[in-house]
């Protein structure tokens, strides 16, 4: 959609008239409004887990988890600077727990994920359930669910934190509250709700609590597995390679309403056809290296624990050096319950 109205004295004169009154004439911004295609200020990042870990080290001896709530060094996108923003519409950070120490409980609006990048043993409690995390582990902390964090091993842990902040800032439907003491008090056993709805079964009579999925931990160990038994059938996409969907068991969409996260393996040598689409994503490979081309001029050469983004609609392929898998999240829950995903997967 192309408008030019040109800016005539009579036009400039009425302008300024209207506006006194906070009117706006459409036609001089309508085309900025209306795209042909998404147009965003989010750009092509990558961040070294191993510069991340060294920053995070040094704020660990600066400033207590206790004292600083939530120990994060925020991954800000270089277009979206100021803003706590890796997307336009998503918050990622790398929280870190040193021995001994514990993230005071608290619960928010905001619905919260965690990859666990290194260390074991450290656990986080939802609702009254404790769950104990490992690497590569995906854990959700859901809307207004107690939560914290602690860690009684002797390793420092470090997780990516991925929250729909910036999409609840939007629709200023952001509550927090804080629990008043540093833990909660356990509820549930260790594991009941991978018993209740991890295994294929539901209770007889389960009616969904919440619009996330019940599950609070999807082990790697399990995902892991999955992608061996999978690959042995060389079945790969062009575009993705091996990708599987972490999913809600009540209702077999998206573990979360507003953050779809993802899990994929790409064989050593692999290389995906250019692909676009229209929810910017978050990759944090796991295992292997590789490369990844982004946009017309972006390369990332990537290892475990890095984390890159890919703006929306922008073309991004793929090159496997050795068998990878990584992690991702986007806001495609968001776009297809409104109807606004899109994908290109042969034009790119």
């Amino acid at each position: 959609m192309d408008t030019h109205a040109t800016d005539t004295p009579e036009r400039l004169a009425f302008y300024a008239r209207i506006g006194k009154q906070n009117l706006t004439p459409l036609w001089t911004s309508l085309a900025n409004l209306v795209t042909p295609e998404p147009v965003s200020p989010c750009v092509p990042a990558g961040w070294r887990f191993a510069d991340i870990r060294e920053a995070m080290m040094e704020a660990g001896g600066l400033i207590t988890a206790k004292e600083a709530e939530r120990r994060v060094l925020v991954l800000e996108n270089p277009g979206l600077r100021g803003q706590s923003r890796i997307t336009t519409d998503l918050y990622a950070g790398v929280q870190m727990v040193l021995p001994g120490e514990v993230a005071p409980a608290h619960r928010h609006s905001q619905t919260a994920l965690r990859f666990v990048l290194e260390g074991e043993g450290a656990h986080t409690v939802v609702d009254g359930e404790k769950t104990i995390m490992h690497e590569g582990d995906f854990v959700i902390t859901p809307a207004m669910t107690w939560h914290d964090h602690g860690n009684d091993s002797d390793r420092p842990m470090f997780w990516l934190d991925g929250l729909d902040i910036p999409v609840v800032q939007f629709l200023d439907a952001s509550f927090a509250e804080h629990l008043g003491s540093d833990t909660q008090p356990i509820t549930r056993r260790d594991g009941d709700s991978a018993a209740r709805y991890g295994a294929n079964l539901l209770p007889v009579d389960a009616l969904p609590k919440r619009a996330s999925s019940p599950i609070f931990n999807y082990p790697y160990a399990r995902t892991r597995e999955a992608l061996d038994a999978m690959k042995r059938q060389e079945e790969w996409d062009p575009y993705h390679g091996l990708k599987l969907r972490y999913s809600n068991p009540q209702t077999g969409g998206h573990a979360m309403t507003t953050m779809g996260t993802f899990m994929q393996l790409l064989p050593a040598g692999f290389s995906t056809q250019p692909y676009r689409s229209t929810d910017a994503t978050i990759y944090v490979p796991m295992e292997g290296h590789g490369r990844s081309y982004i946009g017309n001029d972006f390369v990332f050469d990537w290892g475990p624990r890095d984390v890159f983004v890919v703006p929306s609609w922008h073309k991004v392929r793929h090159e496997a050096i050795e068998e990878s898998v990584a992690f991702s999240f986007s806001d495609r829950p968001i776009q297809e319950a409104l109807g606004l995903f899109r994908e290109d997967r042969g034009n790119a």
